[in-house]
């Protein structure tokens, strides 16, 4: 049995940016308190069922992945967050908001804080 022909014509499309890094003020020791650490983030923005070909070729019928990474970077740089559980919620929650947002996929990892391994979270909401 062969799929639907509107099938042939449509994809689930995925919006991801990979190893944004950037300085937020983040952390609960003494030293990350009194100055910002360097994070990278990662983030899958699933946006469902979408036409293998915008109905045109203008940037305003999609979403504009520039917009997504100023998003994440003003969310992680707005204010100190004591804990990256609270940082990577808040990214979240912010994200799933944008248009046609049906799902998210979080990663803020801390670059600095061990000289042995790097610690990250991940977190991942919505539809998948």
């Amino acid at each position: 049995m062969s799929p639907p022909a509107h099938a042939a014509h449509a994809g689930t499309q995925i919006l991801t940016l990979t190893g944004l890094c950037f300085d937020a003020n983040l952390g609960i020791l003494d030293h990350e308190r009194s100055s910002p650490q360097p994070i990278r983030v990662d983030a899958d923005l699933n946006q469902g069922t979408q036409p293998l070909q915008p109905h045109d070729d203008d940037i305003s019928h999609v979403l504009d992945y520039r917009k997504v990474r100023q998003i994440i970077i003003d969310e992680c740089t707005a204010e100190h967050v004591n804990l990256l559980e609270s940082l990577i919620g808040k990214l979240a929650l912010r994200l799933l908001r944008l248009p046609g947002v049906i799902g998210v996929r979080v990663r803020i990892a801390k670059l600095e804080i061990f000289d042995d391994c790097e610690v990250a979270i991940r977190i991942e909401s919505g539809q998948w």
